[in-house]
């Protein structure tokens, strides 16, 4: 049964572009002057440009369109949808083409806000979680679409059938889990390390959280070898190697398997993915009833204590070349707050202390008491020293390098030869 309860414990790091823009046309009424004009009557196309494919071709973002056309006649509301936003969008956004309502990269720089995002008014802010997240000098420019926990999602059945009676608390018994699944037939786990965007999970994720420390990666800045095999880097990428080298995951790990990913664990073929709670809306829609689904922190260590993060999904801005700014201010503000997309997807609330009716798994999610650590957003100098040593956070691309290797501390290495080099050329 569903319970509302309040989020007090809610109290987190995923294309091409294609032509965009927002015209208008003006057409005014062609009485005599002694009558006067008449009110114009306006039609415009609002652009947005997201990474939900599936809510494009499937409908759904054309029903949150639909209100708001209403409430605005003659406005259009055209979305553009990209499977690679993350890769994408910094090589697009020279050319200025950015639609009217957009996501924000999530490697930009705060200092570049100005350059392509229209501030947001400070009313849109009231109460609202991560609201300095994406804002620069004072002025706010993007806004959360979502916050989100990230554990592990999977199939009560597939568990059964493998003799399991009850979700994995620590790392060892964790493997022990994928042991038994393998021997019954099931892959215990998808990586989705063909679809590369998921592994971000393991990178920038786990370190801001599984230390309890939301500054982590922030204070990369004040080291020269901030990869190691014995720190937090070091642990999350053992884990993974452990995974695959024990046959536990994914066949094809070249291809990608994404929607596949959600299938499979939907029938109990697969049984556990390691993602954000937004992910079981998607399972139970390819196909598992919502009983049959389950979500409970990942298990990092053998530890007592246990954390899980609290991060905002994308943010969402209206582009500083839109020629229908203040109406693109409008679609933000009703799709954030009113259009239902937060509450669809089994995102947590964006509002502080607001009551959202929670659901099954996030109640047994809750249960273990995790303590959650509330992401911080990156600050410039990590962005600035990460672009200098060629390193795309949050993309997953040079996870798939570390996994691929042969041996993992000379590619830290590697890379910590890089990381020095830019340092220097940021800290002065």
């Amino acid at each position: 049964m569903r319970k509302t309860i309040g989020l007090v414990l809610v109290a987190a790091l995923a294309a091409s572009w294609a032509l965009a823009g927002c015209s208008s046309k003006q057409a005014e009424d062609e009485n005599s002057a002694g009558m006067g004009n008449a009110p114009a009557a306006t039609s415009s196309t609002l652009t947005v440009l997201t990474n939900r494919v599936d809510l494009v071709e499937n409908g759904t973002m054309r029903k949150y369109a639909e209100p708001f056309e209403q409430k605005h006649p003659g406005v259009t509301v055209e979305f553009q949808g990209f499977s690679n936003y993350t890769a994408d969008i910094m090589a697009h956004l020279s050319t200025q083409n950015m639609g009217d309502v957009l996501l924000l990269p999530a490697n930009m720089l705060a200092q570049d806000f100005p350059r392509y995002f229209e501030p947001l008014p400070d009313e849109m802010f009231d109460s609202i979680r991560f609201a300095d997240y994406k804002a620069y000098d004072g002025v706010r420019y993007g806004i959360a679409s979502g916050v989100s926990t990230v554990g592990v999602v999977y199939n009560k059945k597939a568990f059964a059938k493998a003799g399991i009676d009850k979700p994995p608390v620590t790392l060892a018994e964790f493997y022990e889990a994928c042991k038994k699944l393998k021997q019954t037939g099931i892959t215990p786990v998808y990586l989705n390390y063909g679809a590369q965007w998921p592994l971000k999970i393991w990178g920038e994720e786990f370190v801001s959280y599984m230390t309890g420390d939301p500054e982590y990666l922030n204070k990369m800045v004040d080291s020269d070898k901030p990869w190691d095999l014995n720190n937090p880097w070091g642990q999350s990428m053992r884990i993974v190697k452990t995974l695959i080298d024990g046959g536990y995951t994914e066949q094809g790990l070249f291809n990608n398997q994404w929607e596949l990913s959600k299938k499979k664990i939907a029938d109990g073929e697969a049984a556990m993915s390691i993602n954000g709670n937004w992910v079981i809306k998607q399972v139970i829609e390819a196909g598992a009833s919502s009983d049959d689904i389950g979500f409970f922190p990942f298990p990092y260590d053998d530890g007592e204590k246990r954390f899980a993060p609290l991060v905002p999904d994308w943010f969402v801005g209206v582009s500083k070349f839109s020629t229908n700014k203040e109406l693109a201010k409008e679609w933000v503000d009703y799709f954030v707050k009113q259009s239902g997309y937060i509450e669809d997807e089994g995102f947590l609330s964006v509002r502080v202390n607001e009551q959202l009716s929670v659901s099954p798994q996030q109640e047994q999610f809750q249960s273990y008491k995790p303590t959650f650590v509330e992401n911080v957003p990156p600050s410039d100098q990590i962005l600035q020293i990460a672009e200098k040593a060629k390193l795309t956070l949050w993309s997953g691309d040079y996870i798939q390098e570390w996994i691929a290797s042969a041996d993992l501390q000379q590619t830290f290495e590697q890379y910590n030869t890089r990381w020095q080099e830019a340092r220097k050329q940021i800290i002065k």
